[in-house]
């Protein structure tokens, strides 16, 4: 999925940049304290690269914490949104408690314009599933120093434990040709950990609190939304907000989520 693909990714996700932006919910702190804790990586003065970093859901948490990341991703339109909201957070570069400077790279996994051996750590949030499984990982190899670590990391609605969310994916399913989620008999999570001969799994539950019609701006920044028509994809929408508006009248839902961590060395 290299080249022209994921360049035509690229663009599928800059015309939900806003969306994905807004709605994305972001990571728990349990799963920081479990990355460092598997990668044997402290955050703070770690050089990451971030792959896939669209609009800075990880990339913006890792420089909270001291990492000094450098974030790659095909989509003009999403690394745009992610330097406008790293220049928003923490001050002038250089300043006495900010963040350190983020570096955006227009490029994608299969092919990192990076130096070998610069980075203590490459991430995957959301993103190492669209690119090629050995390639990827070559480059990632290819980039960290010799105690590096590979970390892949998928925020994922726990469907099984509210009867409403599995409705809520079921009628996805139903709805949307290319959906592939928990109402999928065969869905899984993507199979990183196969890439190593080493590697540390973790599932970290957690719940999100979140408002009806932003739960719905993440639906909408989902890449099988981004093909539909903007018709079908608003009567979707419509569809969903009548029956989330029935479970949750007073419009906040509670969310159980599960992330998978994977780190390999």
């Amino acid at each position: 999925m290299s080249g022209g693909p994921l360049k035509d990714l690229g663009r599928v996700f800059d015309s939900v940049a806003d969306a994905y932006d807004a709605g994305r919910p972001a990571y728990p702190d349990e799963m920081y304290r479990a990355l460092s804790e598997l990668s044997g990586v402290d955050l703070d003065g770690a050089t990451t690269v971030d792959v896939g970093a669209g609009t800075g859901i990880l990339t913006r948490a890792l420089r909270a914490r001291g990492a000094q990341v450098i974030a790659v991703d095909p989509g003009a339109e999403m690394l745009a949104r992610l330097v406008s909201r790293a220049a928003g957070e923490g001050g002038e570069e250089g300043e006495r408690g900010a963040p350190p400077p983020v570096a955006a790279v227009l490029a994608d996994g299969n092919a990192l314009p990076l130096a070998d051996g610069v980075a203590d750590l490459v991430t995957y949030a959301q993103s190492w599933h669209w690119l090629d499984p050995v390639v990827s990982i070559a480059e990632a190899r290819r980039v960290l120093r010799p105690d590096g670590a590979i970390v892949g990391c998928w925020n994922l609605n726990h469907a099984a434990q509210a009867d409403w969310l599995a409705a809520y994916e079921a009628r996805l399913a139903e709805a949307v040709p290319t959906y592939w989620g928990p109402a999928v008999e065969e869905w899984s999570v993507p199979p990183i950990a196969a890439a190593f001969e080493v590697i540390e799994e973790r599932w970290i539950p957690w719940t999100r609190l979140v408002g009806i019609e932003d739960f719905l701006l993440g639906l909408r920044s989902h890449s099988y939304m981004a093909a539909m028509s903007p018709q079908t994809a608003d009567e979707l929408v419509d569809r969903q907000r009548v029956e989330l508006r029935k479970a949750f009248p007073e419009g906040l839902l509670s969310v159980p989520m599960r992330v998978y961590l994977a780190v390999g060395r």
